[in-house]
């Protein structure tokens, strides 16, 4: 039975895997279920108060240091319902792997910098690992790196692979301070950072009445 054809389509949030030269697409791991709560922080990046005079207090030094929290279930159940997949031979392995990737540099960069070290390279710089982005809904592309990872598998088939799991994903976004203005990640977070102040314009204005106050007291 199909489903109602003026349903709404759900977007699903996920993670995008760019080429941090080219920007070409590495790979795109979407979420299979939204997480129903999301949360966010903003550290301020402010001037110190031994900066200099009294009108550094209101001076930000670049933008906040923003990190990003969410829990997210996965299952393959659907996949070995319908036989599509490996989900019959595999369970959830698949799915976890591309995201534990994040966490760790590839294989074959770790084996290059064991034959460089071997070879008396004296300073191996670290390779470049994929820019991430996060994306959740039109509004929220953002370029991210992973910064904690927690799986929680709660059930497995009769080989053990894992048919359900949660995860626990923390996220800090990278502005211009860690990227720079040049490059692809710079501008998709100048980007993020315009939409935000385009969206703040739509805000409906308040007024001092809502305050309990007539206006801004008049200081001589």
């Amino acid at each position: 039975m199909s489903g109602y054809p003026r349903s709404p389509k759900i977007l699903r949030g996920g993670l995008v895997l760019l080429d941090p030269d080219s920007g070409n697409v590495l790979r795109i791991i979407a979420l299979q279920y939204n997480p129903e709560t999301m949360t966010r922080s903003l550290q301020v990046k402010a001037t110190g108060a031994d900066s200099g005079g009294h009108s550094e207090a209101l001076r930000l030094k670049g933008p906040a240091v923003e990190t990003i929290k969410l829990d997210a279930e996965i299952d393959a159940t659907d996949g070995l319902d319908s036989g599509q997949g490996t989900a019959g031979s595999l369970g959830l392995h698949p799915q976890l792997a591309s995201i534990e990737a994040l966490a760790h540099p590839a294989s074959g960069e770790l084996y290059a910098a064991n034959a460089a070290a071997g070879a008396g390279m004296l300073e191996i710089a670290p390779a470049a690992a994929p820019l991430c982005l996060f994306v959740f809904g039109p509004n929220r592309i953002v370029p991210v790196r992973l910064t904690e990872l927690g799986i929680v598998e709660e059930a497995f088939d009769t080989e053990l692979n894992p048919i359900r799991a949660k995860l626990s994903l923390g996220l800090r976004v990278l502005s211009v301070d860690d990227l720079g203005f040049d490059g692809k990640g710079g501008g998709l977070f100048m980007s993020y950072l315009l939409a935000k102040e385009k969206l703040a314009g739509l805000a409906a204005a308040g007024d001092f009445q809502a305050l309990g106050i007539a206006g801004v007291p008049v200081v001589p």
